[in-house]
């Protein structure tokens, strides 16, 4: 963007990332086999279609491949008031003793976390709720009460010393997205999980992942396409729609990304080819770059990415990819670090400028939908056309559906 960037972004409308979406057009389930999909590709302009399963056909031989690894926890529970009333609470984000994910799953005794809570004008400040569960063989006592009413903030604890990873197993059920409509089912448990999942932490899965297979992966590694890993617990914040006339106005929420050493190094072999596998890995990967502007301007060693850090900057103001992740393994090594772990609330629409990735591979998106807009950065006026084809092409919608690969335009 040029120095007028907020002018320019505050004129964007939300309703002009709309599009009718019918209800019958919205995945309920997932295929079988999940690489069964339907493929959009768009490139140059110029669409084509296929199946999920002969993606490797579609990318170049240099392409680096980045996937979230994020895992789904069974993260809504019930509990039961002695009035019979049912208290639903979700599980968004760790406060204590951690806000480290992966960490605040190895707690053993008690914690606290940010949630959202179902019906609670009949869960009283004052109240206590009680569950008995079986975790590891042992019978556990779980209770809850409110650490701060306000802001939502619940404590857990627990009488027996198991992993709170353990409880929340024992205890909960996976959170569907709402736009399903349906209760989790047994199966959900392994279709809304990616087969690639492995940190523990998630409340939504990164679903542009769900269509891979082993299948799919041996066909990547023939071809000498390279993957690697990062790590955005994905929050319920993804299904929050935009209220505000203004996009700029939309509050976006805070996100935890962690990055390997072992990402880093991938990411400098070849700057030119990276493709994150769905919206959470492209939010990463550009976090990561204005982290690395961050460091390269000396500005802060503090990984927290703003809504809008990024807009502001003329082109010749910022470092090339490779300085700015040279930057990032400077630093590491600096501090003898193994992981960066950072904050991102980057909100990436119509006007931004992308500086590390060079496609997308994703679902298909809610209507007026942040993730609508970051695709239209990504492709411009063109995605209209793509969701347009997918319609006419029978493709289905949202997170069990099927998949596209769009190129930088």
């Amino acid at each position: 963007m040029e120095n007028n960037w907020l002018e320019q972004a505050e004129s964007l409308r939300i309703e002009s990332f709309d599009y009718d979406l019918p209800d019958e057009r919205i995945a309920r389930y997932p295929l079988d086999p999940r690489d069964s999909s339907k493929l959009l590709v768009f490139n140059q302009g110029k669409i084509k279609h296929g199946t999920f399963c002969d993606l490797t056909g579609n990318l170049p031989s240099d392409t680096l491949l980045v996937f979230n690894d994020t895992k789904v926890i069974p993260a809504r529970a019930y509990f039961q008031k002695e009035t019979g009333a049912t208290i639903e609470i979700l599980l968004l984000h760790p406060e204590l003793p951690t806000r480290i994910i992966n960490d605040a799953m190895l707690v053993t005794d008690s914690c606290i976390w940010e949630c959202m809570i179902g019906n609670k004008k009949r869960f009283k400040l004052t109240d206590t709720l009680s569950t008995e569960l079986f975790v590891n063989g042992k019978t556990v006592r779980l209770q809850v009460a409110y650490a701060d009413y306000d802001r939502n903030h619940i404590k857990l604890w627990w009488d027996q010393e198991i992993q709170f990873l353990d409880i929340v197993q024992a205890l909960g059920e996976i959170p569907l997205p709402p736009y399903l409509k349906r209760e989790t089912e047994e199966g959900d448990k392994q279709t809304y999980q990616t087969v690639y999942a492995r940190q523990n932490g998630a409340v939504a899965a990164p679903t542009a992942g769900l269509h891979f297979t082993e299948n799919v992966f041996k066909k990547l590694a023939e071809k000498g396409i390279r993957k690697s890993f990062l790590t955005l617990h994905v929050g319920a914040g993804t299904f929050q729609p935009i209220k505000a006339n203004s996009v700029t106005e939309h509050k976006m929420h805070s996100e935890q990304v962690v990055y390997s050493r072992a990402l880093i190094t991938e990411l400098l072999k070849n700057t030119e080819s990276i493709v994150p596998v769905g919206t959470t890995s492209l939010r990463s990967l550009e976090s990561l770059y204005w982290f690395g502007v961050k460091l390269f301007r000396a500005e802060t060693t503090v990984f927290n990415i703003e809504k809008l850090y990024p807009y502001p900057f003329k082109a010749e103001e910022l470092p090339s990819a490779h300085d700015a992740l040279t930057a990032i393994a400077t630093y590491m090594d600096a501090g003898k670090l193994d992981e960066v772990v950072g904050e991102t609330e980057i909100f990436i629409f119509p006007g931004y400028t992308f500086r590390l990735c060079k496609g997308l591979i994703t679902n298909y998106h809610q209507p007026g939908s942040t993730l609508i807009l970051l695709v239209a950065a990504l492709v411009g006026e063109d995605w209209r056309r793509i969701y347009k084809e997918a319609m006419d092409n029978g493709y289905r919608f949202l997170s069990y559906g099927d998949s596209s690969l769009l190129w930088k335009k």
